[in-house]
């Protein structure tokens, strides 16, 4: 297997997910800031033009990540990331929906609009009034969370899951691109610096990430 992998949140996802469990596979790196993933013959491989993707031996392609961790998982069982049980695996999709959908599609779309409007108004459809109105919505969705963390627990409880990892993918990510981590949100800042303190965090980490953008 090859793994087709960039900057950003979603292919760090990945990244730290195989980190976790343990899996090595060739990578590939896509120059997302030339345009790469959005040419031929990238577009062959995802023709929606994203990141990340990975290449399976027989020469097919998945992309997605919710598809990709799912398949690793299934390949590689032990250490679990999504969950042992049929209940398990539940909650940690219903945990995984309920970040992407309240926090992490408002931040990462007001980014777009905003701070990296620049680069991503030719590629995708940009409502700059919306910007700030969406961090206002994602801000929320933290208040929301922080009051349900436990401390010294994980979102999923005692399982640390892909749930934990995409969630601290967008904020080590947009921490620093105008959607800092409220100063009074005791709880969900102790979850990510106990996030940040795993190794798989550090290795995850894109040689080509941009100045200033570094978690």
């Amino acid at each position: 297997m090859k793994l087709h992998t960039s900057f950003g949140m979603n292919p760090r996802l990945v990244r730290m997910f195989m980190a976790e469990k343990g899996i090595d596979v060739d990578r590939v790196e896509v120059d997302l800031f030339a345009g790469e993933n959005r040419q031929e013959p990238f577009l062959k491989k995802n023709p929606a033009g994203q990141t990340p993707v990975l290449e399976l031996d027989g020469g097919s392609y998945l992309s997605e990540t919710a598809a990709i961790c799912e398949y690793l998982e299934e390949l590689n069982p032990k250490h679990p990331l999504i969950g042992a049980t049929a209940q398990e695996r539940a909650e940690t999709r219903m945990w995984l929906r309920r970040v992407e959908i309240n926090i992490c599609i408002p931040m990462v779309h007001a980014f777009y609009y905003k701070e990296g409007y620049d680069l991503f108004n030719t590629r995708v459809h940009c409502i700059p009034q919306a910007a700030d109105e969406l961090k206002v919505k994602a801000r929320k969705g933290l208040v929301w969370l922080n009051g349900l963390l436990q401390p010294g627990k994980w979102i999923c409880g005692d399982r640390f899951t892909v749930a934990d990892i995409c969630l601290f993918t967008y904020i080590d990510l947009l921490r620093n691109a105008g959607q800092p981590i409220p100063e009074d949100l005791d709880r969900l800042q102790a979850w990510f610096d106990r996030v940040a303190a795993r190794p798989s965090a550090d290795v995850s980490l894109f040689p080509m990430q941009p100045m200033g953008m570094r978690g």
